[in-house]
């Protein structure tokens, strides 16, 4: 399936400048030098990692162990957004349990320029599509930090809807509530 894939959203800069928008490829190693810069204070890094990375600075190469070590799995899939530019974005699609018919968004995060551009809703939207049309899910979840607003209401923005479900997390000293969201095809 990995091939097939890799083949269907394998696209070129020149592409995504010719259609003006952003794209998406599979994650490939050493996109993790980049993305590593994008979380710029601890707050904005432990909303995107959960703390499933470590500690504040996280070091390329602990994305690139996190990441690399799954990418040959039928049930992780890895990405990062592009534009003329660009990687722009990065966030990963994986299977939660063994059900093939549900994909949930990890790891989901913009470059600070790429911010307040839309980039967010796209890319969000291209992953919906991967998980809808070509991995042939029907239920699509991700969760969300209350004390990420942003974040939350671009989730709304693309159709994800809260499904009641509360997760508490002890991080920089304080208690982080998260909030399960969904689509459904």
């Amino acid at each position: 399936m990995d091939r097939q894939v890799n083949e269907q959203l394998e696209v070129t800069k020149k592409d995504c400048e010719a259609w003006d928008m952003l794209c998406i490829r599979p994650y490939r190693t050493n996109d993790s030098k980049i993305i590593a810069n994008w979380c710029q204070d601890r707050i904005t890094f432990y909303q995107w990692s959960e703390g499933r990375l470590g500690d504040f600075p996280v070091p390329p190469e602990r994305i690139e162990e996190a990441v690399s070590g799954r990418i040959d799995n039928d049930a992780y899939f890895p990405f990062v957004a592009f534009d003329e530019s660009g990687i722009v974005g990065f966030f990963t699609l994986r299977q939660p349990g063994t059900e093939k018919g549900e994909l949930s968004f990890g790891y989901v995060i913009l470059s600070p320029q790429a911010r307040g551009k839309g980039y967010g809703k796209q890319m969000l939207r291209l992953g919906i599509k991967f998980a809808f049309d070509l991995y042939g899910a029907s239920k699509v979840s991700l969760e969300v930090f209350e004390n990420n607003p942003n974040a939350y209401f671009c989730y709304k923005s693309v159709g994800f809807q809260e499904n009641n479900t509360i997760t508490s997390y002890h991080l920089c000293g304080e208690e982080w509530k998260s909030v399960e969201m969904e689509i459904h095809r």
